[in-house]
Parts: C-alpha cells; sequence; structure tokens
C-alpha cells in the first residue's frame, strides 16, 4: 500500500462550517452512490440491495474521515488520520478484482463520486458562509483526497490480481503434473476446476529447449499447460520444457508444426484430455530414440516405425546382429553394400530396377549382390519369418541405438 499522502494545511474551518457538513455526510453518501450506480453500469446490480447500504456507510465515513483530516490540529499526524481510509480504499480495490470488476469501472466510480460529493459539500460550505479564497483550498484537498483513495485502490486492485495470478499459477503447474504422472479422473478433474481451467477435448504434449519458449504459449490459447521444472524422466539440468497443448489434433496438426518451425521440439500425438501422459511419454522417448535426427519439428505421428523399433534398444541390436550374421565373416565393405542392398530389395518387394535406382547403381549390380546374398542366406531369404526380421531390423536403415 502506498505511503500515507503528504501533508494537508491552509484550511481553516469554523466551528458551524464543520457543523454543518458533518450534517450532510449520510445525504452526500447516499446521493453519491446512488449517482454511482446510474452512471456506472458495473455497479448497477453491485450496489442494490444491503450491499448498495454497506457501500453508503463505507462513503460516509470516508468523508468524515476527510473532515476531521483536514479540520485537525497543525500538529496532529496525518498518516495516522489518513492511514484507516487508505486501507479501506485498499481493501476495496482488492475486493473489486475479486469480484472480477475493472480498475476502469472502479476509477470512473470514484470520478462521479468525487463530482456529486464535492457538489454537496461545496453547496452545504457555501450557505455556511465559506469565503471563496477557503473554498478553494477545501476543493484541492476534497480532490487530493479522492486521489489519495483511488491510488490506493488502484494498487490493492493490482496486487490481488498479481496474487490471483500467481496462485492460480501455482494451480495450473499442480494440474499439469498430476496429468503427466496419470493421476486417477477424480483428481484430474478436481485440480481442473480448482485452477478454473476449462477442459479441452484433447491434448498434445510437446517437449522443447526452455530458451525456445518464449513468445510460444500465447499461440495456442489461455488452455495452453506450461511445465518449466520437474519433468518426469528429465534430468534438471537439460532445462527443458514441455507444453500441454489443447486441441491440436487433425487439421490442427499442421498449424500446431508451422508455430512450432524453426525451433528443436519433439510432438507427441493428441490425447484425451486426460491421458495426456501418454502423450508426453511419447515426445520424451521421441527425444531420446531419435536425438539424431536432423529434422527441428520431430513429429512422432510420422516416426513410428523407428519409435517401435526403437523402443528396446537391446532387443533391435540383437536381432540386428542375429539377421546380418551370414555378413558378418565379409570385408566391411563388401558387407555394408549387401546390407544397403538387401534392405531395398525387401523394401521395393524386389523389383530389381527400383532398387537399382534406389542405390543409384546398374541392374546388374543388383543382380550380381542379390546372387551373394542368396548363396550367403540360401532359403532363408523365402522364409516369411526370416523376411519380417529383416524386414524390422533393416527397415530405418541404420541401428536404432
Amino acid at each position: 500500500m502506498p505511503d500515507p499522502a503528504p501533508r494537508y494545511t491552509g484550511l481553516e474551518l469554523g466551528e458551524d462550517v464543520i457543523t454543518a457538513l458533518q450534517s450532510v455526510l449520510a445525504r452526500t453518501a447516499e446521493r453519491t452512490v446512488a449517482a454511482v450506480t446510474v452512471e456506472v453500469p458495473s455497479y448497477t446490480d453491485a450496489f442494490s440491495g444491503p450491499m448498495g447500504q454497506n457501500i453508503e456507510t463505507a462513503v460516509q465515513m470516508a468523508l468524515g474521515g476527510f473532515l476531521r483530516l483536514a479540520t485537525r490540529s497543525q500538529d496532529a499526524d496525518v498518516g495516522t488520520q489518513l492511514a484507516p481510509a487508505l486501507d479501506g480504499a485498499y481493501e476495496l480495490g482488492r475486493g473489486e478484482a475479486r469480484s472480477g470488476r475493472t480498475i476502469d469501472a472502479l476509477l470512473a466510480a470514484y470520478r462521479v463520486g468525487a463530482r456529486v460529493a464535492w457538489r454537496e459539500l461545496a453547496s452545504t460550505a457555501v450557505n455556511a458562509g465559506l469565503t471563496a479564497e477557503t473554498m478553494a483550498r477545501f476543493a484541492e484537498l476534497v480532490f487530493a483526497f479522492i486521489d489519495e483513495l483511488s491510488a490506493s485502490s488502484v494498487t490493492g486492485h493490482a496486487d490481488e490480481l498479481a496474487t490471483t495470478g500467481r496462485v492460480r499459477e501455482r494451480y495450473l503447474a499442480r494440474l499439469g503434473h498430476s496429468l503427466l504422472a496419470g493421476e486417477p479422473l477424480e483428481i484430474l478433474e478436481a485440480s481442473a476446476e480448482q485452477a478454473d481451467w476449462a477442459t479441452p477435448t484433447s491434448l498434445t504434449a510437446v517437449l522443447l529447449p526452455a530458451s525456445q519458449i518464449h513468445g510460444l504459449a500465447v499461440n495456442f490459447g489461455p488452455s495452453t499447460l506450461q511445465l518449466n521444472e520437474d519433468l518426469p524422466g528429465v534430468d534438471p539440468t537439460e532445462a527443458l520444457t514441455a507444453l500441454l497443448i489443447p486441441d491440436m489434433d487433425g487439421p490442427n496438426r499442421r498449424r500446431l508444426r508451422r508455430a512450432l518451425a524453426g525451433r528443436r521440439a519433439w510432438v507427441g500425438p493428441a490425447r484425451p484430455w486426460t491421458q495426456v501422459r501418454s502423450s508426453y511419454r511419447r515426445a520424451l522417448r521421441a527425444r531420446d530414440i531419435l536425438s539424431d535426427n536432423d529434422v527441428d519439428v520431430l513429429d512422432t505421428d510420422e516416426h513410428l516405425v523407428e519409435l517401435v523399433i526403437g523402443a528396446d534398444r537391446e532387443a533391435a541390436d540383437d536381432l540386428r546382429r542375429r539377421v546380418l550374421a551370414p555378413l558378418a565373416e565379409l570385408r566391411p565393405n563388401t558387407a555394408a553394400a549387401l546390407t544397403e542392398t538387401l534392405r531395398s530389395w525387401l523394401l521395393h518387394q524386389g523389383r530389381r530396377d527400383a532398387v537399382a535406382a534406389d542405390l543409384v547403381v546398374h541392374a546388374q549390380t543388383v543382380r550380381y549382390r542379390m546372387t551373394q546374398l542368396r548363396e550367403l542366406y540360401g532359403e532363408r531369404l523365402t522364409d516369411p519369418r526370416t523376411i519380417l526380421e529383416l524386414t524390422v531390423a533393416l527397415g530405418i536403415g541404420s541401428n536404432p541405438a
């Protein structure tokens, strides 16, 4: 809350004037609230019924505090006398923020209130015989007082919004971690309600370096969850961020990839929002298995074969070594050429010209190499199980590990 206002000096009011002003405080408060209700639509309903009476009482107390301040002795402490009014204005600002009303509405109410209150007090002061010079100082103090109240309310409003924002951020972070932990449905729904988070149909997990997150989350709307710490399966020293982005399936998938362009990102599949843990875990596996991929934005939907083969690295290595065992005794260059030819032959279903085009060699070279392979493998090259194992082991063209 701001410090109390500067010293209020230079106003001398006689007892008769003070008595006259005090006698109209209740009426002034009533007319002030009525004017605000009419002129500031946000308060039309808020000030109806008992609330309106409470506001009138608060206005009357504030005006009474001002009169005591303006007519104090020169030795009285301004801060002590002004503090209750400023404290009340500060709490009013916080309350208005909690009620969802904007600071503009509150300041408009202050402007209307200042105008009505001054009109009532000035009329009374004039009728009590206040001089023009004193009236000018009186006006200056009235509006300085209103400014102080306004400033205090603005501070309260801003502090409440900041506090509410921080609290909601904590709730959202807690929700995000609950999602990645695979908490039961009832816990997820309760966390979403506590965070005032509108549940989407689906969520897509995206992993990317924390240094590349700037300005990204706002592209996907306020329901996007951003987790910067304590990511499951991630070493804290790696500085990764996870985004859980709503409704990025179907045609929206392309929009997601465009928004990520130029950043290093691993994108999981779209999943029902309560099952986004599955999307996160796949993005994490893609990062581990396909870390050498030279694509900036790695969409796991387009790398399912590599993910399946790389899911068990040791098994993939063992399978590759076993199915290529007939080539183990050959010179490295010869083994590499035959392995490359066998892979292309499997992928092109034995179409020699297609294999030759793929390897950029003559068709006779393909014939020669396949003759060598048949000699090495024998009848196993016609065995469905062997064909399956060779296809899986060689399907991604290199050792998954």
